[in-house]
């Protein structure tokens, strides 16, 4: 797997890590639940030190799905009509890996800590 790049093509096969709660897998765009990371886009707090997270995450993520067997969840669609779905490695939520190391949140009711 590899990060997304912009202006790439939504094709049957695009498998990319979006950020750090968002990849596409086989054409299908996947949101994890129960977590959030900063945005690398939007820059939402106006901090240099949001963007930078949200890279951390986005990395982290990418190097916990290609260096690990993991297995997948789905649950459901949002909004946004992406697939929403829990991954876990050796039984562990991607998610709480990612929180425990301060590149997440709980969502919806975790503080956005990168934007004090």
């Amino acid at each position: 797997m590899e990060l997304c790049y912009p202006g790439q093509p939504n094709t049957s096969d695009k498998t990319c890590v979006v950020d750090g709660d968002t990849l596409w897998l086989n054409g299908e765009k996947i949101r994890l639940e129960a977590f959030d990371t900063p945005e690398p886009q939007t820059n939402i707090c106006g901090g240099s030190s949001e963007v930078a997270l949200a890279h951390k995450a986005s990395s982290r993520l990418l190097e916990l799905l290609n260096n690990n067997d993991w297995t997948i969840e789905r649950g459901g669609v949002d909004k946004f009509d992406r697939t929403l779905a829990t991954i876990r490695v050796d039984g562990r939520d991607l998610g709480d890996i990612l929180i425990d190391e301060r590149l997440a949140r709980r969502w919806p009711d975790g503080e956005e800590f990168w934007c004090r």
